[in-house]
């Protein structure tokens, strides 16, 4: 006998019944809870830059139709200016969903590259796990509590392209019960912007004052190894702070550990026959 199906597996009608499930749970959970969510804009920069980055808009993935790269492009230039200018006040809750709203054809978005049963698929608004991905990049390099976070988890779906930070930084989000969201627990002001230059989405956080603390977050101990004729990513993800005035590392954590089942052509890859028992464990 097969697997017994879940309900949102048996038909199209179950899966969005499902969906529609989903979004109203959360819808009631958030309204219930204490949570104080940002809300206020300002356009005037706040004075201390934490850190910057541009995340290439249209980039190479495996055979990816360009036209949902060009797609992608558009839906990032509708939400860049929902985010844009957010102000993160001592204990707010930066929530992306409550920021964007629906991402859907009635709000102007199209059909990008979206993950989906841990594969490469099309969706409408397809693309904004990018947007999060550059927002948890500046937000890890912060006093900021990341308070959810979801991982595409498992797989290594498309090889390195001018790849800008490490593989398992990546965040995975569906509107609105898969959320990306941090808490500002410190007694400073933070502040995103963002926006697209129509090649880049760029992105700075900024914040009212200095930070005591500076952070590095980099890969070690990355290999491929071959298990059972299945090639694997391996590595860990540490992320060190740092004693801005004597420069001495006083906190170090692995935020993320990666065996991920490679999923594209490895014929050029370096592979070892088998990966050591601490990363398989």
């Amino acid at each position: 006998m097969g697997e017994r199906k879940l309900f949102c597996e048996i038909s199209p009608l179950t899966y969005q019944i499902s969906v529609k499930k989903n979004i109203f749970l959360r819808k009631i959970k958030d309204a219930l809870s204490r949570q104080r969510f940002a809300r206020i804009k300002s356009y005037e920069k706040l004075p201390v830059m934490i850190y910057k980055h541009a995340s290439l808009i249209r980039r190479r993935l495996g055979n990816t139709d360009l036209e949902l790269q060009e797609n992608k492009a558009i839906n990032l230039a509708l939400s860049a200016p929902k985010v844009n200018g957010i102000l993160i006040r001592p204990g707010e809750t930066f929530s992306f969903w409550h920021l964007i709203g629906p991402d859907t054809a009635r709000h102007g978005y199209k059909v990008g590259l979206t993950i989906s049963n841990n594969k490469p698929s099309t969706g409408v608004g397809g693309g904004h796990c990018q947007f999060t991905n550059l927002i948890h990049w500046m937000v890890l390099h912060s006093d900021l509590t990341i308070v959810e976070h979801h991982h595409h988890d498992g797989f290594d779906l498309f090889p390195d392209y001018k790849r800008q930070i490490p593989f398992g930084t990546g965040t995975s989000i569906v509107y609105n019960y898969l959320d990306y969201r941090f808490r500002n627990d410190t007694d400073n002001v933070y502040q995103l912007l963002v926006y697209t230059d129509g090649e880049y989405l760029q992105g700075e956080l900024r914040a009212s004052k200095e930070q005591k603390s500076a952070y590095h977050i980099c890969a070690e101990n990355e290999f491929f190894s071959k298990e059972d004729g299945i090639v694997f990513r391996n590595g860990t993800v540490i992320r060190k702070k740092i004693e801005k005035r004597s420069g001495v590392c006083i906190h170090e954590e692995t935020i993320r550990t990666n065996h991920a089942r490679v999923m594209y052509d490895t014929s050029g890859l370096e592979i070892r026959k088998t990966a050591p028992s601490s990363i398989r464990e």
